[in-house]
């Protein structure tokens, strides 16, 4: 606005006014590509906080790979912003509402292990060793996780 007009007045007092459509289209671009940017940021913005819920908290290298140092701290941030958030709810544990995106039919599953992870232990103690194609029956809020991680797949009898 400020800009544009000033040098409307400059073109005119110096008998430029022929200037005058110029300057206004060039101001029109550029709030036109200033507009771009910011949706392009801003979508940017909304597929990295998306990312978070897809993989958890902790993002594989590729996708870090593509970020730069003003995004990761931004994820951390909103990182940061949700735990406080899970925290405050559902009593002294928290509640972890990034588990059961869709309702589950059951509260067990069937999961093939896709990838050899190691240890990993369910909520009465046991520990299962998760290694490549093995079969498990476990809770369905202990393995979602995994499964978006592409550590387990579902096996839907």
């Amino acid at each position: 606005g400020g800009l544009c007009l000033h040098q409307e007045n400059e073109a005119k007092s110096e008998g430029r006014a022929e200037l005058i459509p110029s300057i206004k289209l060039r101001h029109c671009c550029l709030l036109r590509n200033q507009r771009c940017v910011t949706a392009y940021l801003y979508d940017r913005l909304l597929r990295i906080r998306a990312l978070r819920w897809e993989y958890g908290s902790v993002l594989p290298a590729n996708v870090r790979f593509h970020m730069c140092a003003e995004e990761l701290q931004w994820f951390s941030q909103y990182k940061k912003s949700l735990a406080s958030f899970m925290r405050s709810l559902g009593g002294d544990e928290g509640l972890d509402i990034t588990q059961d995106m869709k309702p589950p039919k059951s509260l067990y599953i069937e999961v093939r292990c896709l990838k050899d992870h190691g240890e990993f232990e369910i909520d009465d103690g046991t520990v299962i060793l998760l290694k490549k194609n093995s079969q498990h029956f476990l809770p369905r809020w202990k393995c979602e996780l995994l499964i978006r991680q592409g550590v387990l797949e579902h096996v839907v009898s």
